[in-house]
């Protein structure tokens, strides 16, 4: 049985890029893992400016971004009750700070749409020792963010430290979906989308939206039971830099290896979350920024073709360009479910010339032409049970 999608997983699906801000004391410590010994009184970015965090977002294409409200090292950017390792107990505004209110008040005057990475794994709080009492903290500070802030696009919740550890993931998801049912649910509980499966941005080649939960890793920290099939479209997440937290001495990736994860993200029908790690004065770095510009223009060089998409039968189109391309972008219709189970584009007028092949389309799928420099009418044909493309852009340079 083909599962259609909701509409709140179809939106996000269509939003394509979003933006990770992994920020905390680790930014000071320059770790990546805090082991929860730290004090918040290094916990001080004296120039934050939210709203340059949202520019940058916006200048990179993201349509949401995701910021750490807290990380492993259990140390909570907004003013909790409750812990005390949090902004309240450091010298930043005082102890009258609020990094999520700041962080998602910027973004939503910017146009984004915003969510929250609460970690379960809190290498600081003694109360994590007591499964029941951590069960009760982590619901406080869930109940929190999810009351505090507005509507919320995305709740990420992350496995890593937590292997053997039972959570109470059905108060936790009865929590977050009572107080934020429109939310996106990343990979864990009782999930809406899912990890991508490593930290590189790149997506599996078919890209298959429904997919058994036994197909996944750390289905212990999922209610359902391993043989269920969902729809769970994937969100690659990747640094712009080696480490999800600004350390000095590295350097953004080039814009040939950005290009590459947007191909094999977005290219693929995925959605790509790329984290901008602001530095210690609360800014994201003046070289991010470049490579970002760089990333962005070289996208924007590829640009659309004019042309008509006509229907010529079940599982044809034709797409007659003004000038030849060198890709051509598709996309199905997904309300009934993912149904594109194969496609192929060829010269119309010479159809035994190939000029692409793949496995699936989705929401967006970029397709590199072969041989199509002086290609002006691309005839593409897909398989499926009531399978339906719904458009095809040319792209060139």
């Amino acid at each position: 049985m083909i599962i259609a999608p909701t509409v709140e997983q179809l939106a996000w699906q269509r939003a394509q890029v979003g933006v990770f801000f992994h920020f905390g004391v680790n930014t000071f410590t320059d770790r990546e893992w805090g082991d929860g010994s730290e004090s918040p009184e290094v916990f001080d970015p004296a120039e934050l400016d939210a709203a340059q965090w949202a520019q940058a977002a916006v200048d990179v294409g993201a349509r949401y971004v995701v910021l750490t409200a807290k990380h492993h090292d259990g140390f909570c950017l907004w003013p909790t009750a409750t812990t005390d390792h949090s902004v309240a107990s450091s010298p930043w505004r005082g102890g009258r700070g609020d990094v999520v209110e700041e962080v998602l008040t910027a973004c939503r005057a910017a146009g984004l749409e915003v969510g929250l990475y609460l970690s379960p794994w809190d290498r600081h709080d003694p109360r994590y020792a007591d499964p029941e009492a951590y069960d009760r903290l982590y619901l406080a500070q869930l109940t929190e963010l999810c009351t505090r802030y507005g509507q919320l696009f995305e709740l990420w919740f992350d496995g890593a430290g937590s292997e053997g550890r039972r959570y109470a993931w059905d108060r936790y998801m009865d929590t977050a979906r009572g107080l934020q049912p429109q939310a996106m649910i990343f990979n864990l509980g009782r999930p809406t989308i899912r990890w991508v499966g490593n930290e590189d941005g790149l997506a599996a080649d078919p890209m298959r939206y429904q997919v058994r939960l036994d197909e996944l890793t750390e289905n212990e920290h999922r209610l359902d039971p391993p043989d269920t099939e969902l729809y769970l479209p994937p969100e690659c997440d990747v640094s712009i830099r080696p480490g999800w937290f600004h350390h000095a001495q590295e350097e953004p990736k080039a814009t040939d290896h950005l290009l590459d994860i947007h191909d094999r993200s977005v290219g693929l029908g995925a959605n790509l979350l790329l984290n901008l790690p602001p530095d210690r004065r609360g800014l994201v770095p003046e070289n991010d920024l470049a490579a970002i510009g760089d990333y962005r223009a070289a996208l924007a060089a590829r640009r659309p073709v004019d042309g008509r998409l006509t229907r010529t039968g079940d599982h044809r189109a034709e797409l007659a360009l003004d000038q030849p391309a060198d890709r051509v972008v598709l996309a199905e219709e997904l309300g009934a479910g993912q149904r594109v189970t194969g496609v192929q584009v060829v010269d119309a007028e010479h159809p035994e010339r190939v000029l692409a092949t793949a496995g699936s389309v989705g929401v967006s799928r970029t397709l590199a032409l072969t041989g199509a420099s002086e290609v002006r009418t691309l005839r593409i044909d897909w398989e499926g049970e009531d399978a339906d493309l719904t458009a095809a852009t040319g792209l060139r340079g």
